[in-house]
């Protein structure tokens, strides 16, 4: 047998008709509308607050008032102890508290985009922080009793 013709490899992937400039911005299009669709989502919900509270705040921070703020705040939102926003919240630590019984106030803000009369200040719970043993507790729902905060 005598063949002339050369045998051709046999392909591994389909041959496809270069992509005009609409059918690629459309594919971007496609991907990108969905893509942020989800940052969108994942924001609303916290969970991107929930990630950036765990991968930040560690032991030193409990002896850090703004990391510890920024910490409850966190937790206080994204546990149901209350349905006010972050920015409503108001945070006081009493400086004079030895560091195994520090108290923080929850107060209620009414300024800005948070909703209330402006006059007032309504207390919400108190949170006692012992910074050695870094625990919490708080009284939400039972005014001058602590116990351990919900998760």
């Amino acid at each position: 047998m005598n063949d002339t013709t050369q045998a051709t490899p046999p392909r591994l992937t389909r041959r496809r008709a270069p992509l005009s400039l609409k059918q690629r911005i459309l594919r971007r299009v496609m991907m990108i509308v969905p893509m942020a669709a989800l940052v969108f989502l994942v924001g609303r919900m916290g969970w991107l607050d929930q990630a950036a509270d765990k991968l930040t705040f560690s032991r030193t921070s409990w002896f850090d008032n703004t990391a510890v703020v920024e910490h409850f705040r966190t937790i206080v939102t994204h546990n149901g102890m209350t349905s006010d926003a972050k920015d409503c919240l108001l945070f006081v630590i009493n400086g004079n508290d030895p560091p195994d019984a520090t108290r923080l106030e929850v107060l209620e803000k009414h300024s800005g985009k948070c909703p209330g009369d402006r006059n007032t200040l309504p207390h919400l719970f108190t949170i006692q922080i012992d910074r050695l043993n870094q625990t919490a507790q708080t009284d939400w729902q039972s005014p001058g009793m602590f116990h351990p905060l919900p998760r």
